[in-house]
């Protein structure tokens, strides 16, 4: 039996997974619509792969990315997410997901993805990769430097986040956020946290979750 368990905040898409993945023998499918509601599903029982999307309700996808993989570190999880451009598969890689396909993906890519992420491959849909590939001399380069926790900071500071609240929502102190805004602010080379927040809505960080 093969497990699986999907996370989407719309039961449309929940449904339309579940649809495409009829098919698969022996696949027991569950789901969440929700970054808590995920979490209690990964403590509650074992799932041989997730198939996460990005823009959640309260925890970010790519935070609870980490945390999911934090409490299991061998399971494999595939993102599946509204967004096709090269930075949010490039995140969800370096936070330890398997796989990337948008939901513009034809159908038959988004199987294929699963059936190679099952058998532990690594996926990136076709036009994203080529994305990634002519992207890393681009613009989104420039923020190579920055670690997947920096770019959380970011995306809750320009949210609206004061550093208290951005301390609290990852389980850092204060001075934790604080010190690593100060990174960042060297990492980019700029000097003030206004410029930190014009940068994450610039370049689409505050949809990065």
């Amino acid at each position: 039996m093969t497990r699986v368990l999907v996370i989407d905040d719309h039961a449309i898409v929940r449904s339309g997974v579940r649809r495409l993945l009829a098919d698969i023998p022996g696949l027991a499918l569950r789901e969440a619509a929700s970054g808590e509601e995920a979490l209690e599903q990964v403590r509650d029982h074992a799932f041989d792969l997730v198939i996460l999307d990005l823009n959640l309700p309260g925890v970010g996808g790519l935070e609870l990315l980490r945390r999911i993989l934090k409490s299991n570190s061998g399971l494999a999880v595939l993102v599946f997410s509204a967004h096709t451009e090269a930075i949010y598969a490039n995140r969800a890689l370096e936070a330890g997901a398997r796989g990337f396909v948008s939901k513009s993906a034809a159908p038959e890519e988004f199987l294929a993805a699963v059936q190679s992420v099952l058998a532990g491959g690594t996926v990136i849909e076709r036009e994203i990769a080529s994305e990634i590939a002519a992207q890393e001399i681009g613009e989104n380069a420039y923020l190579r430097p920055l670690t997947q926790r920096d770019l959380e900071i970011l995306r809750l500071l320009a949210a609206g986040n004061s550093l208290a609240e951005i301390g609290e929502a990852l389980g850092i102190a204060y001075k934790t956020v604080a010190n690593t805004l100060s990174r960042i602010k060297e990492k980019l080379g700029v000097t003030h946290t206004a410029d930190l927040i014009r940068i994450a809505m610039g370049r689409g960080l505050t949809d990065l979750r």
